[in-house]
């Protein structure tokens, strides 16, 4: 973040360089062509321009007007055009060719100038040193949005990834307390499937560790992590005929956030054991390149039901869907007293 601002700082010292010295050069070369000879009053003007420029918009704009003291910027800035124009009167030569415009050249004498012409030439440079003043209040209020407009975003961008992570600290002790669970369960029945429970599960938290913390990953490892959830269960389930799992589409180089879709699967598994032991849990997930399909569906148990106790899971993933896909998801949850049913219409990066 650092070296980004000294970078924008230096991009912004050579822009400003840049542009006085094409005005400076601008100019000298109109006072050449023009009259053909360079003004020493013009430069010394252009300078103290320069000068009220930076004065604004260093030390009035950010000192005064940025920190909401209006009236003494304001007060500051009477009190420099009032300067200006004390100094432009004392200095400024007399307008070219005025007396020959005005002169009676038969007498010799010069009548007064008229009241509505000479008057408006002193007043010009007071005018064209508020316009800089002007200027340099724009640039410096827009460069102080930008900035502040910077800072939002990234303390936006902050607080998600805060939010996501405290999301995943609540996920992942979740699952792995579950998986335990079934592999415990195995291991009391002594079954022959306990090893490849382990390995499964060894799987399961190889990806957790070190794919889980990426930004994104392609959507075929998630899939992968989710047919080696459902091995998983299925060797804990003894009546595992109804635990069904269909992927369609073509996988190609697609990419989704990670662990969005376990906790509906997890919640589908915590409730779709009926009171004799049957189990019905049936996924199936459509891809239609860039476009993702999940549904989720399983019976009512004999737990509470899902509509009275929701889950952390699955209040997770919905929060984390807000935050990562705004306004590029659709979810659907439905629960009578049969089935619990979740349909989920995704759009992948």
């Amino acid at each position: 973040m650092i070296g980004s601002l000294t970078l924008e700082r230096k991009r912004k010292i050579v822009i400003h360089i840049s542009v006085w010295v094409t005005f400076i050069i601008f100019n000298i070369l109109q006072g050449v062509l023009n009259r053909g000879t360079l003004e020493f009053h013009s430069l010394l003007m252009l300078s103290f321009n320069i000068l009220i420029f930076y004065f604004n918009y260093g030390i009035l704009v950010p000192k005064l007007l940025l920190k909401e003291k209006t009236f003494f910027y304001v007060l500051s800035v009477i009190g420099v055009a009032v300067l200006i124009f004390v100094i432009s009167h004392f200095s400024m030569p007399e307008p070219p060719g005025m007396h020959r415009e005005f002169g009676d050249a038969g007498s010799g004498k010069m009548p007064p100038p008229p009241e509505n012409g000479p008057r408006f030439f002193f007043f010009l440079p007071v005018i064209i040193h508020l316009a800089f003043i002007m200027a340099g209040t724009a640039i410096k209020v827009y460069e102080a949005w930008i900035r502040n407009e910077r800072n939002r975003k990234e303390i936006e961008s902050q607080k998600t990834k805060t939010e996501l992570h405290y999301l995943k600290n609540q996920l992942n002790p979740h699952f792995l307390f579950n998986s335990l669970n079934s592999i415990y369960s195995l291991t009391a029945k002594k079954s022959n499937d306990a090893p490849e429970a382990v390995i499964t599960l060894s799987e399961l938290m190889r990806y957790m560790l070190f794919q889980a913390d990426q930004e994104f990953v392609f959507l075929k490892e998630e899939l992968e992590y989710i047919q080696n959830y459902l091995r998983l269960q299925r060797l804990r389930i003894a009546n595992n005929e109804n635990v069904k799992l269909n992927i369609r589409g073509e996988l190609n180089q697609q990419k989704i956030r990670p662990l969005l879709l376990i906790s509906f699967i997890e919640n589908a598994f915590k409730y779709g054991t009926d009171f004799k032991g049957n189990t019905l849990v049936i996924i199936e997930i459509k891809i239609l390149q860039n476009e993702l399909q999940f549904k989720c569906r399983n019976i009512v148990g004999r737990k509470k039901k899902a509509n009275e106790t929701f889950g952390i899971g699955l209040r997770n993933t919905k929060e984390q869907l807000n935050l990562l896909y705004p306004d590029k998801y659709t979810l659907q949850i439905d629960n009578d007293t049969v089935y619990f049913s979740v349909f989920l219409k995704l759009k992948l990066n």
